[in-house]
């Protein structure tokens, strides 16, 4: 590879008066091979150090030749790189690591957090070598956040070209076609898909603030209107029968009228179901109140105790008995009492008996859940707070809590929910090696957020389900997920919808 740009260097380059500047230099290190938010983080964090951030990047002979073929060359790394603006070159340096410490004179070595007790010879020479020149060395992934602050400096439009660009360069990256995609998304009436979970309905309340209330300092609504969708798990099975592929739905709900709401949905939509009820508790009810489509503030009527030992023996027989039907089966876990450890053995034995692949989601924006409670499934769908929150940990990087939570649970999936910086696609292959690849989110202000999990869990399990590979299936449930989050509550997409998303 030869040096086209200033911004990508070698060690002959480095003996030529490097840094005439004197600027204060900050090194970060890796093989970088699939950039995504994780990275950006840790290249932030480290630029603070100093004036000039520069990454010294692994060459193609320092990785392990057992898994190199799983990795882009050291040209194409370097190159990706050296699109990112605040990176101010990347060093290419054939395994001399320490040799290239000493040219670069730098004041500070930023890794990451995790290379902090690392068995790595080199990772320790070059630590130590770094200390006996004077440097500083910080372990850190870069600052934790779960928010996206990219509309801050930039304009909506040039972020929407930037992600329309960088999804393309994933689908090129992986070489798949829309037409491939389009293909898929014909074969879905062939899946045939079992959905368990929790029932929830969705209840959004518009309202009009009038001002501060004169007894006391609240804020005065008045109510508009309002609108009830299905949600939960019961929203997975209307996206997966609206795309045309055939589901059965498997839920408790209350003795109560919101209960029967929910059954009409599914009756609307000719979702095959089995509705159990649980005179216990309530069907959850989730109330939204907005003023012009910003939400206020929810409340939510709903009891989370583990359901009654007889109605789980019920469920337990109803899954036992037609599990075998399907080539799929998906548990979407509200952590509202319904998926309860003997449930999720019992899916377990009848997956493994019959070789039926398990999606799982688990979601705890406001309550207790842990993904590790889903052992050697196919897929799991947690977001990084749930994944972190499970590990308890809050130092590592995304690749490290990824690599973590399928290490614990065995799953050959992965998909690490980032919010409005998309997801990470993680694939375990026969020889161990992990393939991954960030996938960004399309909408840039989304309406809706509440169902873009659910939307998409159901397009990735339609399309394993019908024989699609990992990243083919995450690139089309990316396209699902930006349908989902523009426009209010849970509207289930169809398959026209989706296709002409991908088209576009």
């Amino acid at each position: 590879m030869k040096n086209k740009t200033k911004k990508i260097f070698f060690l002959e380059d480095l003996k030529i008066d490097f840094n005439s500047e004197n600027a204060k230099i900050v090194l970060c290190y890796g093989h970088f091979n699939v950039l995504h938010p994780g990275h950006f983080r840790y290249f932030d964090y480290a630029r603070n150090f100093g004036d000039k951030l520069y990454i010294i990047l692994q060459g193609d002979m320092e990785i392990d030749q057992n898994i190199r073929e799983h990795y882009f060359s050291e040209k194409q790394r370097a190159e990706a790189l050296e699109e990112i603006e605040k990176i101010d070159g990347i060093i290419c340096y054939n395994n001399n690591l320490i040799e290239t410490i000493k040219l670069l004179k730098a004041d500070f070595l930023v890794l990451g957090k995790e290379h902090e007790n690392s068995n790595s010879k080199n990772i320790s020479q070059a630590v130590e070598g770094f200390k006996n020149l004077g440097g500083t060395v910080v372990f850190h992934a870069g600052d934790i956040t779960y928010a996206n602050i990219d509309l801050l400096p930039k304009k909506e439009e040039k972020i929407k070209e930037q992600k329309k660009k960088n999804l393309s360069d994933v689908l090129k990256r992986q070489n798949i076609k829309k037409e491939t995609l389009i293909n898929i998304v014909d074969k879905f009436n062939n899946a045939n898909l079992l959905v368990i979970g929790d029932t929830i309905i969705d209840e959004y309340i518009s309202c009009d603030a009038l001002g501060m209330s004169a007894e006391a300092p609240l804020v005065v609504f008045r109510e508009l209107g309002s609108k009830n969708y299905i949600g939960g798990a019961a929203v997975v099975a209307s996206h997966i029968k609206s795309l045309g592929a055939n589901c059965k739905y498997i839920s408790i709900i209350g003795d109560d009228d919101k209960g029967k709401i929910a059954c009409n949905f599914l009756d609307k939509l000719n979702i095959e179901n089995i509705i159990l009820i649980d005179k216990t508790r309530p069907t959850t009810f989730k109330t939204r109140y907005m003023v012009n489509n910003q939400k206020i503030f929810r409340v939510s009527r709903l009891k989370d105790h583990s359901i009654p030992k007889s109605i789980e023996q019920k469920l337990i027989k109803q899954i036992t008995n037609i599990a075998s039907k399907f080539n799929g089966i998906l548990i979407s876990d509200f952590v509202y009492g319904m998926i309860t450890p003997n449930i999720i053995e019992a899916i377990s034995k009848i997956s493994k008996r019959y070789k039926i692949p398990v999606f799982a989601d688990l979601q705890c924006s406001s309550q207790y859940g842990n993904i590790l409670k889903f052992e050697d499934f196919e897929l799991l769908c947690p977001n990084e707070r749930e994944a972190r929150i499970a590990l308890g940990n809050n130092d590592d990087s995304i690749e490290r809590i990824a690599q973590q939570i399928l290490n614990k649970t065995k799953s050959k999936k992965l998909i690490l929910k980032l919010g409005l910086d998309g997801f990470v696609s993680y694939d375990v292959k026969s020889d161990q090696f992990i393939e991954r690849e960030h996938f960004p989110a399309l909408t840039v202000n989304p309406v809706d957020v509440a169902g873009a999990g659910d939307s998409l869990l159901s397009a990735l399990s339609v399309c394993l389900a019908v024989g699609s590979n990992f990243m083919q299936a995450s690139a089309i449930a990316t396209y699902m997920a930006s349908l989902s989050v523009q426009t209010i509550g849970n509207n289930p997409i169809n398959k026209d919808q989706l296709k002409e998303a991908i088209l576009k």
